[in-house]
């Protein structure tokens, strides 16, 4: 099987994970699936890992032997959206699938339907929001927005952001 044939498949068996029967959103996870996770806050790497270690559970499942290409490459906003999404349902309870729409939410993807055209570039603008931490320092326009913090959320590793996100839902 050659490499774009893995990541076609690979990408199927993504969408499978989190697609809910009502969504219209194909274009961004391709968007999503294409766009590379940058980690700058000490820690992110692991969940960067998170993400990767999906394709490991997808070459098993699938009987495929790893290739260094596929394995190593870099982390997809898909893939840790998806990691992401994983821990926060063995964390604060839930679907996988519904914790990732939420996210999108968060993160305003959820207005950009493949029945209705839109710009890449918005969405790309939106991604570089959160990857590079533009976002406010209570965490809207990222992913895990707080009601309140005393601490700057661009600054707050992904795994403590979670966790402050998850705690204000259950208070």
């Amino acid at each position: 099987m050659n490499t774009w044939e893995l990541d076609k498949e690979y990408f199927e068996w993504l969408c499978c994970l989190i697609e809910k029967p009502d969504t219209n959103s194909r274009k961004v996870l391709e968007i999503l699936f294409q766009k590379e996770f940058v980690w700058m806050v000490l820690n992110d790497d692991n969940r960067a890992q998170d993400g990767k270690d999906l394709r490991r559970e997808f070459l098993d499942e699938r009987g495929y032997s790893a290739t260094t290409d596929f394995i190593e490459i870099g982390c997809s906003m898909l893939e840790l959206l998806i990691g992401l999404s994983r821990k926060l349902a063995f964390e604060g309870d839930g679907e996988p699938s519904v914790w990732f729409w939420g996210l999108i939410k968060n993160i305003s993807l959820h207005k950009f339907t493949d029945d209705k055209p839109f710009s890449e570039d918005r969405v790309d603008e939106i991604l570089d929001r959160v990857i590079w931490r533009t976002y406010s320092p209570l965490g809207h326009g990222g992913l895990f927005p707080l009601a309140r913090s005393d601490q700057d959320q661009r600054r707050v590793e992904l795994w403590y952001q979670m966790s402050a996100y998850l705690l204000e839902r259950i208070d």
